[in-house]
């Protein structure tokens, strides 16, 4: 009878278990948006599982209940709430309803994460390496060397450096070709496709371009942010053709070039035009950087297209933010123009101002690449040696939060996309 009493005591002494964590990603509730991101990367680390809730609170990540977990979130000044197995579970059922356009998507591993970018380059020379570093999600370099030895079998996803895969420096070559620091990348370049067993810089990007189509057919997750989406899609349509004038390459470019290009070879350019002159800080009629005169800074705004999170997942994945208006910045390519978008590219985001594409994502292969256009989602008119982007005064950047909506997505549980 005594023990009896003593087991009825426990029981009533003892407060419901908590056994799930929720962190909101809602405007109102959440205080570090980027920082909760590297939390749920961290929890995927532990081979625990993770429910991305889409449309459910700005995408609210609900995790398992734990001391380490909660010690971490407020260590790194993440918002979080404590759920009991009851709570969790009418949530869930409420997401699950067919009136709701909402959607629980499991995460089961981590991925592992490369970089493409030249081995000097420092964390705050690019965006997504900014942002991995803020919101402490590792990550690997890797350059030529490590793609043309075949290591990018070794990484889920991949993000492309402010990179020129065309082979003309960042067409840099009008305002910059007397800078040391132009001259010094120019050598280190050739040096380098030399050491790799190419005779120019344009032959060994091309190379390199390919290596990483491949790399996306078979399998891969491919991120690419301003210059290194189009110059990497001119590379692919320039598979056969010697586009480079002799300032970049030594030798005159190919007569009639322009006809020459395979649009079929490329991910989610067509019909584009390639700008001839060296002297002009732009590749092709694909950026919209010089047609944005209707766009003050003050109303660049681009909105994020709404899917069904039961039927297409993963643009819903993608899109996931506390505002679906985000603000706008430049890059060398700010944008795409919408006629020279696939129509099997899907457009994520858009200028509606300028009928601009600001975001893209489509298939290749067994594999996936999206495309955002712009430098720094923080620096509205990034430009050689401006100072780096403070993420600790943007915790809760929606612009820099489509960048970690990218990272997480080869952690999902894949289910086939209805449409």
């Amino acid at each position: 009878m005594r023990g009896l009493i003593v087991l009825l005591f426990i029981s009533f002494s003892i407060p419901s278990f908590a056994s799930v964590i929720l962190i909101p990603m809602d405007a109102e509730s959440q205080e570090n948006h980027l920082k909760a991101y590297g939390i749920t990367y961290w929890v995927l680390t532990k081979q625990q599982k993770v429910q991305w809730l889409l449309n459910y609170r700005g995408g609210a990540f609900m995790l398992p209940d734990g001391e380490s977990i909660r010690k971490e979130c407020q260590i790194r000044g993440v918002s979080f709430e404590i759920l009991s197995d009851g709570q969790a579970e009418a949530i869930l059922d409420d997401i699950s309803s067919p009136s709701q356009n909402q959607e629980a998507v499991i995460l089961e591993k981590a991925p592992k994460i490369a970089v493409y970018s030249p081995k000097g380059n420092q964390p705050w020379d690019d965006a997504v390496t900014m942002v991995l570093t803020y919101a402490e999600i590792p990550y690997i370099t890797i350059y030529d060397e490590e793609v043309l030895g075949d290591k990018l079998v070794l990484y889920d996803w991949l993000h492309l450096h402010h990179e020129d895969f065309t082979g003309q420096y960042g067409k840099f070559y009008g305002a910059y070709r007397a800078a040391p620091w132009y001259i010094e990348a120019k050598t280190e370049a050739e040096n380098l496709a030399q050491k790799l067993g190419f005779s120019k810089v344009s032959e060994e990007k091309r190379a390199v371009a390919l290596k990483i189509r491949n790399y996306v057919i078979g399998g891969g997750f491919m991120f690419a942010m301003c210059s290194a989406t189009d110059s990497f899609d001119i590379a692919l349509a320039a598979e056969s053709v010697d586009i480079c004038e002799p300032m970049f390459d030594g030798d005159p470019s190919d007569a009639n070039y322009q006809g020459q290009l395979n649009y079929g070879n490329t991910f989610a350019f067509t019909n584009f035009i390639l700008e001839r002159n060296p002297l002009r800080y732009e590749f092709s009629s694909i950026d919209m950087t010089n047609k944005r005169r209707n766009v003050p800074k003050e109303s660049d705004y681009f909105s994020l297209m709404e899917f069904s999170a039961k039927w297409d997942p993963v643009p819903t994945m993608l899109t996931q933010n506390h505002t679906a208006l985000v603000k706008g910045f430049m890059g060398q390519t700010t944008s795409f123009t919408r006629d020279e978008v696939k129509p099997t590219v899907m457009i994520l985001g858009e200028n509606k101002i300028n009928g601009e594409a600001r975001y893209l994502h489509g298939i290749k292969g067994k594999g996936f690449f999206t495309f955002y256009g712009g430098h720094d989602p923080e620096d509205y008119q990034h430009r050689v040696g401006d100072p780096k982007t403070e993420l600790e005064l943007h915790p809760t950047s929606p612009g820099y939060r489509l960048i970690l909506n990218n990272v997480l997505f080869p952690a999902a549980k894949k289910k086939k996309q209805k449409t």
